[in-house]
């Protein structure tokens, strides 16, 4: 009672003598804090009555509370996932997490590491807690609500001092009606300046809105517009949402600055000419004529030019991933977020897994800008196929897009099939001579898979070639002039091999200009869509996949990733004789393997494993009534869980505990393996 009271007199005290200043200068020492930082702690002291030396952890929701809120701005979680998740990847540092909040400052969602989660959850950093200046006093979420305004908090500027391990870099995520809506913000333990994470933070918000404004506005028609044509499909384009009546129902950030306008107020409700010298329906007819190429546009009543596309509403929204609450959908969902279309017709890379979805994101993002992108995959996970997604989504989509692979050439051929020769440059060649690889890539893209095997002398050839966009053919001195977009590589590490003086260090940071990595297949969330996908792709008629069947693929861990999967999966579609694909039709090894995983995973891992696993692909898992046989697999796990349930005496909240699961997740498995109590 005593405390409580001395700490309320104190307060009271710093708030009558105004001592916000100087209690900040005992915090921070010589370090001038900004004015945002001394205004959030004189509304933490005047407003709030909070005390810097008493800090308690922030409330957190109750799992139903949490729920519902998510439920209802499931839109806006499901436009920020992607994003986060490619944020946190460039951030490349295993102790920070990428947040979103609501408007009230509550934890909608959060990307870390699972070191990072453990060692802040108890301060109350976690999903569901409220982190609003009035319960967390000054930091990045609250005060960046409090201010309306992109901002850091770092370490001791911190109301509290139990956070003075944290920096906090901060902005505000506005809808489509120009409120906030939540903050988007990085927390990490880095005592530097934030202005390189405020900047990616910022990017990142700004693709957050986009995608926002396209899933609320799904049946608006859209006008993509900017000052340069060659900003009209990228990220500082300004966007408008019209209606069927040309009426402006929305609009981003970037296209308020650019027409000169503070708020969404100033011109939703407005028909498109008061904006534009054109109607909607002019837009739409030229837009389309140029083949979604930018046409000009002037601003209406002033000399003004602009470069526009116009594009009709989208078909179909639900197909839209932000609609699903999640990051795995079909390649659809990035389009409209961009305010751009998908170059081509490309390959099929991905089918909702977060992880590539979000690399395929950043590569799609800098493939225009003549930046290197350089792929590391293990072998068979889909390099070549990745790039020549990214091949099909670039400007340079209509130009050729040449492969070569290094390591299958021998070394004396690798230099003229990269460089080509001329007619008679050695014993062998042909007459005519031979356009080499680079020359056959000019005005596209050119595939160097696996150049980290490519010989070091050749390394310094190529390296002239990138740099000087020239190539002289063996044999020839003429000098020819080539233009292409460069894709490397590996399933080694390059910055190994380079270490072991295996590789050129400048040819390596050459190659780097953005790194992307293919996950293996046992990584990735959409194993499920994949494997039907390559069954439709080989089969004139893909036979069903039977439930056992599917249990061993989805867990077994693909050493070959794609390429030993598809081998597989033709394998066994040929020997099926009848419409469902079962484990009969599987390699044996491939069925011994799944049933001795199965036993030593029941007995050291997680049970929840097999049924989250078939949940994230979109499954029901039943909960079966004891009728139905179980299979090989789930007869050894039965056994196995049997055992464990008599070592602990059928008591099962240990057993619980013993497995590293929730009574529920046990319950619900037992039921699955027919063992009633």
């Amino acid at each position: 009672m005593q405390s409580a009271q001395y700490a309320e007199e104190r307060v009271e005290r710093l708030a009558r003598t105004g001592a916000v200043d100087s209690a900040l200068r005992q915090r921070l020492g010589h370090y001038e804090p900004s004015a945002a930082i001394v205004r959030s702690w004189t509304r933490c002291l005047h407003d709030y009555g909070l005390d810097p030396d008493a800090c308690r952890p922030p409330p957190v929701l109750t799992s139903a509370e949490l729920a519902q809120r998510r439920e209802r701005l499931g839109d806006l979680i499901g436009c920020a996932k992607l994003e986060m998740t490619t944020l946190y990847q460039q951030l490349g540092d295993a102790d920070l997490a990428v947040v979103l909040t609501d408007a009230e400052g509550v934890i909608l969602h959060l990307v870390s590491s699972t070191s990072f989660a453990e060692q802040v959850e108890d301060w109350g950093f976690c999903v569901g807690a409220v982190w609003s200046e009035r319960e967390a006093g000054t930091n990045g979420m609250g005060t960046c609500l409090a201010e309306g305004e992109a901002l850091a908090v770092r370490q001791h500027e911190h109301f509290f001092s139990r956070y003075a391990g944290l920096t906090c870099s901060a902005v505000p995520v506005f809808d489509e009606r120009g409120a906030i809506a939540g903050v988007l913000d990085v927390t990490s333990r880095s005592h530097l300046e934030q202005q390189h994470s405020l900047v990616l933070v910022g990017m990142s918000r700004q693709m957050i809105e986009n995608r926002l404004l396209d899933v609320r506005h799904a049946q608006a028609h859209r006008v993509h517009f900017h000052s340069r044509p060659e900003f009209v499909n990228t990220l500082h384009a300004g966007t408008l949402t019209i209606d069927d009546s040309g009426i402006v129902l929305g609009a981003n950030r970037s296209a308020l600055f650019q027409l000169g306008f503070a708020t969404l107020a100033e011109i939703a409700g407005k028909p498109i000419t008061g904006l534009f010298n054109a109607k909607l329906a002019d837009l739409l007819t030229r837009s389309a004529q140029s083949s979604f190429h930018p046409v000009a546009v002037y601003r209406a009543q002033a000399p003004n030019r602009f470069f526009a596309v116009a594009q009709a509403p989208l078909k179909h929204p639900a197909a839209i991933a932000t609609q699903q609450h999640a990051a795995r959908v079909p390649v659809a969902r990035r389009e409209p977020a961009r305010g751009t279309e998908r170059h081509g017709s490309g390959p099929r890379v991905e089918f909702g897994d977060a992880q590539l979805a979000s690399q395929l994101s950043l590569g799609e993002r800098v493939i225009d800008r003549g930046i290197a992108v350089f792929v590391h995959g293990e072998t068979g996970a889909g390099k070549d196929v990745f790039a020549n997604a990214l091949h099909a989504a670039s400007a340079r989509r209509n130009g050729p897009f040449v492969a070569i692979n290094c390591a299958s050439l021998p070394e004396h051929l690798v230099e003229s099939e990269l460089f080509g020769y001329r007619a008679g440059a050695f014993t062998g060649a042909q007459r005519e001579g031979r356009r080499g690889k680079i020359l056959q890539a000019n005005g596209g893209t050119l595939f160097l898979d696996e150049i980290g095997d490519m010989p070091l002398a050749l390394q310094a050839r190529l390296l002239r070639v990138l740099e000087e966009r020239e190539v002289t053919p063996l044999g020839s001195e003429a000098v020819i002039k080539v233009d292409f977009q460069l894709i490397s590589a590996s399933h080694r590490d390059l910055g190994e091999l380079v270490a072991k003086g295996q590789f050129r260090e400048d040819l390596y940071y050459r190659l780097s200009g953005v790194a992307l990595r293919v996950p293996p297949l046992r990584e990735r969330e959409d194993k499920l869509p994949l494997i039907r996908h390559l069954l439709e792709q080989d089969n004139e008629v893909a036979p069903l996949l039977g439930k056992d069947a599917r249990q061993i693929l989805l867990d077994h861990p693909w050493p070959g990733n794609v390429r030993q999967l598809r081998n597989v999966l033709r394998t066994a579609a040929a020997l099926c004789d009848g419409p469902e694909l079962t484990a009969a039709h599987l390699p044996g090894d491939l069925v011994r393997s799944a049933g001795r995983a199965a036993s030593l995973a029941v007995a050291a891992a997680p049970l929840a494993v097999t049924a989250d696993a078939a949940s994230d692909c979109g499954e029901d898992i039943d909960d079966d009534d004891g009728t139905a046989p179980l299979n090989a697999i789930l007869q050894a796990e039965r056994e196995a869980l049997m055992g464990l349930l008599d070592t602990h005496r059928w008591n099962v909240s240990e057993v619980a505990q013993a497995l590293g699961v929730t009574r529920n997740t046990l319950y619900r498995k037992m039921r699955r393996v027919h063992i009633k109590r």
